[in-house]
């Protein structure tokens, strides 16, 4: 059952990912853009090039022949994948899910036009003034993402007139590729967000992780926990739109399908066909699978007899503060003084600000105070501090 895999984008979800198919008895080849980067320290083999030239992409799919490949970012020649899969490698999910997923005009029209998923009003903007019309349109304040980016970069939300230069400049400076346009949301008034883990299978029923609720700055995850507490009638929804999306893009693998619960129901808002950062809290061991394993056996086509809730969990990201090389850490001994604490390191190379280094986990008995645990991850999160050298000019 050996497979040669080649993981594409090798930040810490790789890294997790990596270890999970180890376990499996696989043969990974990480890739990235930059050296020495998280996942590449754990698989079998490396290599460093830019995943947007077409001709590089081709030229290491050639010298490692892969059974599988496994995307874990957007900056990619996704367009690529159509004839990998036509030469016999797997894409995971599928060249489709991929190409859809990885830009957002792609996911959103396919979402609201083709499915009729209930989502935010949006327009695209390609220009600064394409972006004060789509904003007048749709009112303030709303919310600005490039239509390829990861991790909250470039996204934003004006609340004023005058924030609309900036968001525009912030939305270039952060996207992924050479796509200048963006997408531009009017801003829905939620309650909850929360991401859906959700399992699809070459031969199986789709399966469906208890929810996780997370929160957000700056576009990116500040914290989750699992199980995030909904009604019956939003998650039954929740999944059906799941499968409704995932059955639509085709593939194996896990998802992380997010959504905004308001008081006047749930909207579909993005969609990750792999494992999801807000996930991570399945590092607690919250499930009886982690999201990296539930992903290496879908992709795998091996069993998943069940998804079962063991126990409450909770995640805080353990930020860096600067530019800089060489990270150091400490504070590492008295977050572990915490019971039922965890700290896990991704061991990325450099630091700048905002970046994630790390994550603290908490868990306890599945129906421990959510809130509690929440507060007691940001904690220890906030115990760990992140030293660099600096950066050379």
């Amino acid at each position: 059952m050996a497979k040669k895999i080649m993981l594409l984008g090798s930040g810490e979800l790789g890294r997790e990912f990596v270890i999970a198919a180890k376990r499996l008895g696989q043969y990974v080849i990480a890739v990235d853009s930059y050296n020495d980067a998280p996942a590449q320290q754990v698989a079998d083999e490396r290599e460093v090039i830019n995943m947007l030239d077409g001709a590089a992409l081709d030229a290491i799919v050639a010298k490692h022949r892969p059974d599988v490949i496994v995307p874990e970012i957007e900056a990619i020649r996704t367009e690529r994948f159509y004839d990998y899969e036509k030469q016999g490698i797997q894409v995971v999910p599928s060249a489709r899910a991929a190409n859809f997923t990885m830009n957002r005009r792609a996911i959103r029209d396919l979402a609201s036009k083709e499915l009729g998923l209930r989502t935010a009003d949006y327009r695209y903007a390609s220009t600064l003034e394409e972006l004060r019309s789509a904003a007048c349109e749709l009112g303030l304040p709303c919310v600005v993402k490039p239509l390829m980016s990861s991790s909250g970069k470039g996204q934003s939300v004006i609340r004023t007139e005058e924030e609309i230069e900036k968001a525009w400049s912030y939305s270039q400076s952060g996207k992924r590729g050479d796509i200048a346009e963006v997408i531009v949301e009017s801003f829905v008034n939620f309650h909850t967000e929360i991401t859906l883990l959700t399992v699809t299978r070459k031969n199986g029923e789709t399966l469906f992780c208890p929810p996780i609720g997370h929160r957000q700055e700056r576009g990116d995850y500040q914290e989750s926990w699992q199980p995030c507490v909904i009604s019956y009638a939003d998650l039954k929804e929740a999944r059906e739109i799941a499968d409704k999306v995932t059955r639509s893009l085709t593939g194996a693998g896990i998802w992380g399908v997010e959504f905004f619960l308001a008081d006047d129901g749930i909207y579909f808002s993005e969609l990750s066909p792999r494992p999801h950062d807000t996930g991570m809290v399945t590092l607690a061991g919250t499930q009886n699978l982690n999201e990296f394993e539930l992903h290496a056996r879908a992709v795998l086509d091996l069993p998943i007899p069940e998804i079962e809730l063991l126990k409450a969990g909770a995640s805080a990201v353990i930020l860096a503060g600067k530019e800089g090389g060489n990270p150091a850490y400490t504070g590492v001994e008295d977050a572990l003084k915490e019971p039922r604490t965890d700290i896990r390191i991704f061991g990325k190379p450099s630091t700048r600000p905002y970046r994630r280094m790390g994550v603290a986990l908490v868990y306890d008995e599945p129906d421990s105070d959510i809130a509690a645990l929440k507060a007691k991850a940001i904690a220890n999160a906030k115990k760990v501090r992140v030293e660099s050298e600096q950066a050379s000019l």
